[in-house]
Order: C-alpha cells, then sequence, then structure tokens
C-alpha cells in the first residue's frame, strides 16, 4: 500500500509537517514517476475521500463494554449445528429479528435488538505470544503488542512508556466539550493475575490523560457495589462554597503573575487548563449528579440488571448524557478465575447460563434499548468485544492451561464482536466464520482494524501521529478502518 505523507494530524502541534520518513518515501516514490505534487495531489483526494466516507465522525462518545476473560461466540452469538458434539454448544438456538442469524438459548434479550446492531463474527488474529489475557487485552487497547511477553502471555506492570489506551487517545485528540469527567473506567481495573491496569492508562501520553477510575469497594462477587460509589474527590470540602474556590483560583493567578520564571518553566505542562478544568468540573456539580443511580427509575435499573455489570452500564448512560466522552465498562470479574468470568476452562454449563450471559445479555440489550429511546445512539457508539474467543472444541488445550470437559480454551483466531450507534450499520452480520467457528470463512477484522474503525468514527485517521516519550512519532494504529460497518 503506498503511503502518503503528511498525515492529518491538525489536533497536534507538528500538525501539516513532514517527517523524514515522509521524505524517504517521496524519495522512493519518485522511481514510480512520482512528483512531490502529485503526492500532494493523491494526499488531498485521498483525505477527501475518507472525511465523504461512510461512519466519518459520526460519534460524539463511546461506550467500551470490554468482556474480559474472552467469551464463548460458539456458546454466546456464533453457536454451530451438525458439529461434532465436543464443539457444538451444550445449549439451544433461538432465532434472532436478523433473518437467517441465530444466538443460543443465553441471550433472549440480544435477540430481539441486534437489528440495531452489527456483529462482526470473523474477528481474527495469529497469536504470536497473545495467546493469554494480558497481552491480548494490552494489544486490544492500545493496538499494539509488546516485546516483553512472557511464553504465557504475562507482561510487565503498566508503565508511563506504554502505548495509550485509545480512550486517552480520543480525548487527547477530541476533548469534551462541556465540565465533565473526559474517560471513566469502571467497575474494576483491567488485570490478569497480578498484572493489573496493564493497557489501561494513557501511558506517554501523560497522566492528564489517564481515566478517572471509579473502583467500588468489595469483591467481584459482591453484586451490589455499584450502590457504595464514592466520588469524595468530586466534592468541595463542608463549608467550601464555590465562590471561595473561584477566589483562590484568582490567588492563585496573582501568585503566578509576580513569577514570569516559574510561569515559563511549566508552560509546556499546560497547568492553567488543567486546573481551571478541575474547578469548573467540581462547581459544576455535573459529574455528582452523573453518580447517583438513585435517579434512575427503578424499573429501569431492574431492566439493566441488579447487578455490578447492568448498573455499570447504566451508569455508562448516565455519564455520557452529562458529557462524558468515552466510558469503557470493563467486565466486573478478573480474567482468569472462576464464577461469573468468561475465562471458562471448566464447568461452562453452569457459569455461563446462571453467572456471565444473564448479566450480559439484560444489560448490553437495555443499554442499546435505552441509548436508542433516549436519541443518543445516534453518536454514541457502543462496542462489546473481549480479548479473543474460545476454542472450538471442549476439553482440549491451546494455552497451557488445562481444560475440563466441560470447559474451552482460549481461541484469538476466531470470534465475535458487536458495535451499534454512530453510523454503525443496523441489523448487520460482518464476515462469517467457517462451520465449526474456528476461523474465518470471510472478511477478517484485526482487533487494529476495529480500533482504527473507532477512531473513524470520531473523525480521526487512524495512522495520525502522535509522539512517544522518546519524541518518536507514532500512528494512532497501524491500521484502515473497515468502512463497510457503517451505513
Amino acid at each position: 500500500m503506498l503511503r502518503l505523507p503528511g498525515d492529518d494530524c491538525s489536533d497536534l502541534c507538528d500538525s501539516g509537517s513532514i517527517t523524514r520518513r515522509d521524505l524517504l518515501r517521496v524519495g522512493g516514490a519518485g522511481f514510480m514517476g512520482l512528483t512531490l505534487g502529485s503526492i500532494f495531489e493523491m494526499q488531498a483526494l485521498a483525505k477527501e475521500a475518507v472525511k465523504h466516507a461512510p461512519g466519518w465522525a459520526k460519534a460524539k462518545n463511546i461506550i467500551m463494554l470490554y468482556l474480559q476473560g474472552g467469551p464463548s461466540h460458539l456458546d454466546l452469538w456464533d453457536p454451530k449445528e451438525n458439529v461434532p458434539d465436543n464443539v457444538k454448544s451444550v445449549f439451544g438456538t433461538i432465532p434472532t429479528r436478523i433473518p437467517g442469524i441465530h444466538f443460543t438459548e443465553l441471550l433472549p434479550r440480544l435477540a430481539k435488538v441486534n437489528d440495531k446492531m452489527t456483529m462482526i463474527r470473523s474477528m481474527s488474529y495469529t497469536p504470536d505470544g497473545l495467546f493469554n489475557h494480558t497481552a491480548a487485552i494490552y494489544q486490544m487497547m492500545t493496538g499494539y503488542t509488546t516485546d516483553k511477553v512472557s511464553p504465557s502471555g504475562q507482561l510487565e506492570p503498566p508503565s508511563p512508556k506504554d502505548f495509550p489506551n485509545f480512550g486517552s487517545q480520543l480525548v487527547h485528540l477530541r476533548p469534551p466539550e462541556v465540565p465533565m469527567l473526559p474517560f471513566v473506567m469502571l467497575p474494576r481495573p483491567l488485570q490478569e493475575s497480578n498484572v493489573i491496569g496493564k493497557g489501561g492508562n494513557a501511558g506517554f501520553l501523560g497522566r492528564a490523560y489517564d481515566p478517572y477510575t471509579l473502583y467500588p469497594p468489595g469483591d467481584d462477587m459482591d453484586m451490589t457495589k455499584m450502590d457504595k460509589i464514592k466520588v469524595d474527590d468530586l466534592s468541595m470540602a463542608p463549608g467550601v462554597f464555590s465562590y471561595r474556590l473561584k477566589r483562590r483560583a484568582r490567588l492563585r493567578d496573582t501568585i503566578n503573575e509576580a513569577m514570569p520564571e516559574i510561569d515559563k518553566a511549566v508552560e509546556d505542562y499546560q497547568l492553567n487548563e488543567y486546573y481551571a478544568k478541575a474547578i469548573d468540573l467540581i462547581v459544576s456539580g455535573r459529574a455528582r449528579e452523573a453518580f447517583d443511580l438513585e435517579q434512575e427509575p427503578f424499573q429501569l435499573r431492574e431492566r439493566y440488571g441488579q447487578n455490578t455489570f447492568g448498573q455499570s452500564c447504566l451508569l455508562a448512560r448516565r455519564l455520557i448524557e452529562a458529557g462524558t466522552r468515552v466510558v469503557e465498562v470493563i467486565w466486573p470479574k478478573v480474567a482468569n478465575s472462576d464464577n461469573h468470568s468468561w475465562d471458562v476452562h471448566s464447568n461452562l454449563s453452569k457459569r455461563m447460563k446462571t453467572q456471565s450471559a444473564p448479566m450480559l445479555d439484560a444489560g448490553l440489550a437495555t443499554l442499546i434499548e435505552d441509548l436508542d429511546e433516549r436519541g443518543l445512539l445516534d453518536e454514541t457508539l457502543v462496542v462489546a468485544v473481549g480479548e479473543f474467543g474460545r476454542s472450538p472444541q471442549r476439553g482440549v488445550s491451546t494455552s497451557g492451561n488445562s481444560n475440563s470437559d466441560d470447559g474451552r480454551d482460549h481461541w484469538p483466531y476466531c470470534y465475535t464482536a458487536c458495535l451499534a450507534g454512530a453510523g454503525i450499520k443496523r441489523g448487520y452480520v460482518h464476515g462469517a466464520s467457517d462451520e465449526t467457528g474456528s476461523a474465518p470463512l470471510s472478511d477478517p477484522v484485526h482487533p487494529r482494524q476495529l480500533l482504527a474503525s473507532i477512531y473513524h468514527s470520531f473523525g480521526i485517521d487512524p495512522e495520525t501521529l502522535v509522539y512517544n516519550h522518546l519524541n518518536q512519532p507514532r500512528e494512532l494504529v497501524k491500521a484502515q478502518a473497515v468502512i463497510e460497518l457503517f451505513g
């Protein structure tokens, strides 16, 4: 593929500049009879074509439902018939709103709303050290892999040198328009074993773009965690009124005016901007009100599900409504564990039927319905995806883990993602898996392409350059959007 120089970096300090790498590309293009002028002409045409492509800049917000642990596509939304017993789901199938498309009996609510969403049944990548959760999560959240991957897929703890979470990239390039938390992650961090938060922060962008993390107290099995939300850091101390807070800000400005040398030394950090945003956020009370789930009707809370995942989905809608740009709802059970986890190496029949699937069915279906009824779905992108699927054959080992006859191992070669809103086609199935759900039969989609499609929906060129901790240019993601997902 021919790369054109000067990628759209209009939101960056180096917008419009041409790098040494770009010049080398132009030099190489001379062998094909291309001049610098023709390169720029092609670039302009390419940019114009992208901006007129379906789905461009339709999204204002995104809710990512991250199903960490790797849900079984074969036992949820891509069941197979006429296959060996150790491949076929133990659950029966039901028709959906899309003719010819079936789910398992575990998703009756989603089967009634899948005409409002797109399903990608051909998510796929070759493992190359990404067979376990941590490395695969990092790839899904950042679009990059890391060199320091052990054979089991474990990574080092989070580092300021990491590639940023896509949510951090989005709020960096598309800041919110109102005084509101730009990026919220709840109700628990990304985690496998003792590696906590990898791929979940702003990395080399700096802590200013880290998500606001809302992790209520209680363990993962506490289904009432969302009733224990505390946002003390978004409240003013007793007796401190807004005018006093702003008066303190004016005092700070007076001191700064008398200290030009200090101001000059920290101007690159935009401290005044961050300070002003923090004051506006606290004074407005917008965030505190958004976190108050008690304002919602009891019947609606019941529809979402009176559990951590369901109430997290409801809170995500409230945050988006209040002006938050990015909400990431992390499945409320650590990746490699039992009980409510998607990591079903054993006891799949009971765990999926009585625990994880009912929560997903109610939470995701109600979120899509609720956003649609409120007129928010047209500008809110909803994505539900895990780091991989599960092995077609039960009881086999694909990642070095042991699996019972009633369990499936990790399977990155083929799995399913669901998208809705913000220009995404309604009632569309993209790609297909083969007869056993082992590999894409058509139109494979890499996790990088999914991220590129998210950036595209926000009107951001996926190959926009950002600069890492060494001031080296890096693309947001090395992939192109899947335009077929958009209507």
